[in-house]
């Protein structure tokens, strides 16, 4: 028996295990492999192969029994789940899969599958810059970032060139360049609102929002198999040209090929490993989701991209004698300073011009106005800022009047309507202690893994950041002689728009904070965390740009340190 136990376990050993396969997984994956070692990933979820497991991709709506909808009987055991379509059921989350507890209202987002969200994600590719490194310390909020942009920049242009990134470079302070594709031009209306933006603030810009599409695709992404972007919006339902980035496409298929991957899919981690005498960790727990088996496996440095909230479950859950409150808890910090953004704020309005104008075909990005609010200094009655989503179109309408051959010539008959524009805000909230999560004391899922309690809410300074983007836009839009103007607080529940951060945050001072510089945990530092677990503060920004190039970072750190034996 004990041989048998000492080959299971020498079959079970890697070089490095990888927790999660969405974009942060994907990016530590393939640098790993990049550098030579045997790498494990494990996905909670099923397998997805790109281009053969999208089922719906490039489907026109007639192609689709109902259109698109779904119907009273598809959508049980499905009442969670969110936007519930036909084009996108097969990435749909059953209710009964991981169960959790709200102690207020919060909404969750999960990818349950292999690449997670990385193919269902937003695709905005602004990077972070100094303003937002340098936050905390100047504000006084959360703790200080032990990184800053210059540390960044370098791996920002290796993630950008093997990702691809439409869009321009726009020399703002607020938003450093990036290594770009051409992106796509602003539509006229869009185009007005920048003019005139411009025109009466020198603070504030509209620009193109960068994407992770290909338009200008170079040898590199040839090599991954990937395509030009073909602009049909319909990227949530999986891309079979490989046109925008996903794990799927891009960071996974090139770890494979280096011959030092292994992607185990179904497989649910329960835990961390610690090993007291040797002070670190040596592999990881999983239940198997088609057997409810628990596995052992077993590496020399382990990264744990499960996403922000499940990271932080993981981590909780890996309790030893050493660490009775969850592995690396020396601060007492896991779990806490839950962050996420605030989208509440909404505003419409309409433009009576521009009538000899329509736009020809669509892209999948928008326009963007970045943060222009406490930016070189603290001047508004909150912290922090917002930036904006921009989107500017013209529909069309059917006249409904008359009956018979008369109405059905209306119906057909489209007519070209006015042009009109909408902006969303994206806020940056302000972590604070109380907004955590924790594990149940007694309810448990059906791997028998504690469930995940939310206690999050929104703060005052969340309600005045929006109160402030009500009245700053519509005065925008006033200005560029738009009409019928529309500011509405949409109160939706945190996490309603997916990027959950915090948590696990990095810090100079372990008795604050739970990782270092280097994103690996101050008292366990065989294991890292780079997706958005590991944030100190949100930025303005869209995140996963970030965390990719953290991954990247990181797992090169991790690497070198191995080489070393310093692991």
């Amino acid at each position: 028996m004990a041989n048998l136990n000492l080959n299971v376990k020498k079959k079970n050993t890697y070089d490095a295990i990888v927790v999660g396969s969405g974009a942060s997984g994907g990016w530590a994956a393939k640098e790993l492999c990049d550098r030579g070692l045997k790498t494990l990933v494990l996905e909670r979820g099923r397998g997805v192969k790109h281009i053969e497991d999208y089922p719906t991709a490039s489907k026109a709506p007639w192609d689709f029994e109902y259109r698109g909808s779904v119907t009273n009987e598809q959508k049980k055991g499905f009442e969670m789940a969110r936007y519930m379509r036909a084009e996108t059921l097969h990435w749909a989350l059953p209710d009964d899969e991981q169960p959790v507890v709200y102690e207020k209202p919060f909404r969750w987002f999960r990818g349950y599958h292999e690449g997670g969200k990385s193919l269902l994600w937003a695709r905005q590719t602004q990077r972070w810059s100094d303003f937002d490194f340098e936050g905390p310390a100047r504000d006084d909020f959360a703790v200080d970032w032990p990184i800053r942009y210059k540390d960044l920049a370098p791996w920002y242009d290796h993630v950008e060139k093997f990702a691809g990134i439409a869009g321009f470079n726009d020399n703002l302070d607020a938003l450093p360049n990036s290594i770009v594709q051409p992106g796509w031009d602003l539509n006229c209306v869009e185009q007005h609102f920048k003019e005139t933006i411009e025109k009466v603030y020198n603070d504030r810009f509209l620009v193109f929002g960068r994407c992770a599409h290909l338009t200008d695709p170079q040898q590199i992404h040839y090599d991954q198999g990937r395509g030009r972007c073909m602009s049909q919006r319909q990227c949530n339902r999986g891309c079979i040209y490989g046109g925008y980035f996903s794990s799927n496409s891009s960071t996974l298929p090139w770890a494979a090929k280096t011959g030092n991957l292994t992607l185990r899919p179904h497989s649910v981690v329960h835990s961390v490993i610690y090993d007291k005498k040797k002070e670190k960790a040596t592999g990881v727990r999983i239940i198997d989701a088609t057997s409810k088996e628990m596995v052992e496996y077993y590496a020399k440095v382990i990264f744990i991209n499960g996403s922000a909230i499940n990271t932080n479950a993981i981590l909780l859950n890996s309790k030893s004698d050493r660490f009775p409150e969850g592995l690396g808890n020396d601060s007492g910090v896991l779990g806490k300073y839950i962050a996420w953004h605030n989208y509440r704020g909404r505003v419409s309005a309409r433009h009576e011009g521009f009538k000899d104008k329509k736009t020809a075909g669509a892209h999948p990005s928008h326009s963007y106005i970045p943060r222009f609010r406490n930016l070189y200094k603290h001047e508004e009655d909150f912290l922090r800022g917002y930036a904006t989503g921009v989107g500017g179109g013209r529909g069309e309408y059917s006249l409904k009047e008359g009956m018979g051959d008369e109405l059905r010539e209306n119906l057909l008959s489209r007519q070209l309507g006015g042009w009109n524009i909408s902006a969303w805000m994206m806020g940056e909230t302000v972590p604070v202690e109380e907004n955590h999560i924790r594990l149940h004391e007694s309810l448990v899922d059906k791997y028998g893994i504690p469930q995940i309690v939310f206690s999050c809410d929104w703060q005052e300074n969340d309600d005045k950041m929006v109160n402030d983007f009500m009245t700053q836009i519509p005065e925008m839009m006033e200005k560029a002689g738009f009409s019928d103007i529309k500011a509405s607080d949409s109160h939706a529940a945190p996490g309603s728009d997916i990027h959950e951060m915090g948590g696990v945050r990095m810090g100079k001072d372990p008795k604050t904070s739970m990782l270092d510089a280097n994103h690996a945990l101050h008292a366990c530092k065989n294991v890292y965390v780079t997706d958005g677990a590991c944030m100190t503060s949100t930025s303005t920004q869209n995140p996963t740009l970030t965390y990719m190039t953290f991954a990247a970072r990181a797992a090169n750190h991790a690497a070198d340190q191995l080489k070393r034996k310093n692991l």
